[in-house]
This record gives C-alpha cells, structure tokens and sequence, in this order.
C-alpha cells in the first residue's frame, strides 16, 4: 500500500528548493524506556517546525490570537521509518506542498546528521475562527506571506 505521504510528498523533501530545516536535539524526556524517541514525540517536533517555520515568514502565534486565528491539525498521514535515540541531533524538513484559502498542506521529514530519513508525515491544516472553531479563510496578509515565501 503506498502512503498519501509518498504521494503527496514524494521520497524526498531534500531536494526541494530551499525547504526550512529546524533543529531538534533528542532530550531523556523524548524518549522511552528503550532509549528510543516515542513515537508521539515527533509529532511534537513537526508541530515545532511548522510553528517555527511560520514565524520566520512573519505570521507569528501571538498575531494569529491577536487576529482570533487558529490553525488545526486537520489530517495528518506518518511513516514512522526509524527511531531516534538520546542525544540524537536530527533536522526537521518542512515545505508547503499545497496552499489554499483555508488549509494548507505540508510535508515533513525528520532526518539524522547523515540526511536519513526517520520519519516523513503530510500534515492538512485548517485555518479557523477561534470563537466560533469554523473554518475561515487567511487573511490576505497570511496568505501573501505564505505565497512568497521559499518554504
């Protein structure tokens, strides 16, 4: 069976042109008994990523509150390929794939120092009103930012 992430995502976010990376170092509260990240815990870094992705285009967490803008985890389709360990400096990769009024779709891929992939997901957001949790369309500043960014 082939992932929505190889389809939407392809093999590889590398490649792409100038994806943002952002920097995770694996911390004793990442891991489990094993010594291994749990799995939930890359969620955490992909979330990190796409927030911190959004800041370095200007659309910060506080301006979205200001603005009663919410972003939401709408779907989101993970291979988990292979674990990380204590100590581990990893990258996560994040590229727009697709970009719409309301949502847009990213696609994520931890990797190690040597550019392995670790874990890849495809992540559907949804832009929504905060009071009222509806689906509402970016503001134009939002999504003019997102258009001329390199991400």
């Amino acid at each position: 069976m082939i992932s929505l992430t190889f389809l939407y995502c392809g093999m590889s976010l590398q490649g792409s042109s100038k994806p943002f990376t952002w920097p995770v170092t694996v911390y004793y509260e990442d891991t489990d008994a094993g010594g291994v990240v749990y799995h939930s815990n890359y969620l955490k870094f992909f979330e990190r990523a796409r927030t911190e992705m959004l800041r370095s285009i200007g659309v910060s967490q506080q301006v979205l509150l200001e603005q009663n803008i919410g972003f939401v985890v709408r779907h989101m389709d993970i291979d988990f390929i292979q674990g990380a360990r204590l100590d581990d400096a990893l990258q996560v990769i994040t590229k727009i794939y697709e970009l719409k009024r309301a949502s847009l779709v990213f696609c994520q891929e931890i990797v190690n120092p040597d550019g392995k992939a670790l874990c890849k997901a495809m992540v559907k957001v949804a832009c929504i009103d905060n009071q009222k949790m509806k689906p509402k369309a970016m503001p134009t500043f939002i999504l003019t930012e997102l258009t001329n960014s390199d991400c």
